[in-house]
C-alpha cells in the first residue's frame, strides 16, 4: 500500500472553528457535537491564531478549576500552531507530532486556507510504526553527535 498524505487520511475533512472570544465552554460543546479532539481558533477573515484540544481542556481548564463558561479559548489556547501542508505525508506528520509532543496538527494549504486538523488517530499502525522508527535513529544521531 503506498502512503498517504495527511489531506488523503484525515477522518473529517470540514474545519471545526470557533473565534477567540468563546468561551471554553463553547469549544467543549462543538467538539463533542463534532466528535473531534481539536477546535481551532481564528479570527474573522479566516486566519489560524490557535488551536485548543482535549488536552488543553484538562490541563488547562480542568485541572486549574478555571470556570469554562467565564474562561475564554484565547486564555489556554496554543498560539500559532504547528501546521502542515495538505501532501505532507502521514508518516512525516507523526514523526512532527512525537518530537513536538502533540497529537493535533492543522492542515493548511500554500495560500494560507485552513483544510482541516490531522489527528494521530487519522494514522494507520503502520505510518505510526515508521514515524516511531525514524524518530529513534533521529535520536541515535543525535546522540552520536553530541
Amino acid at each position: 500500500m503506498a502512503e498517504r498524505t495527511v489531506f488523503q487520511s484525515m477522518s473529517q475533512k470540514h474545519v471545526v472553528s470557533l473565534g477567540s472570544h468563546a468561551s471554553v465552554w463553547d469549544a467543549a460543546c462543538v467538539m463533542t457535537r463534532a466528535n473531534c479532539g481539536s477546535v481551532l481558533i481564528v479570527d474573522t477573515p479566516g486566519t489560524l491564531l490557535g488551536i485548543v484540544t482535549e488536552r488543553d481542556l484538562m490541563t488547562r481548564v480542568l485541572a486549574k478549576a478555571l470556570n469554562p463558561e467565564k474562561t475564554m479559548v484565547s486564555e489556554v489556547m496554543t498560539r500559532g500552531p504547528c501546521c502542515v501542508a495538505p501532501e505532507t505525508w502521514v508518516s512525516d506528520a507523526v514523526l512532527i507530532m512525537i518530537e513536538r509532543g502533540f497529537r493535533h496538527l492543522p492542515i493548511m494549504n500554500a495560500q494560507g486556507k485552513i483544510l482541516g486538523v490531522f489527528s494521530v488517530r487519522d494514522a494507520l499502525p503502520r505510518e505510526i510504526s515508521n514515524a516511531v522508527e525514524l524518530a529513534e535513529f533521529n535520536d541515535q544521531v543525535n546522540d552520536a553527535l553530541a
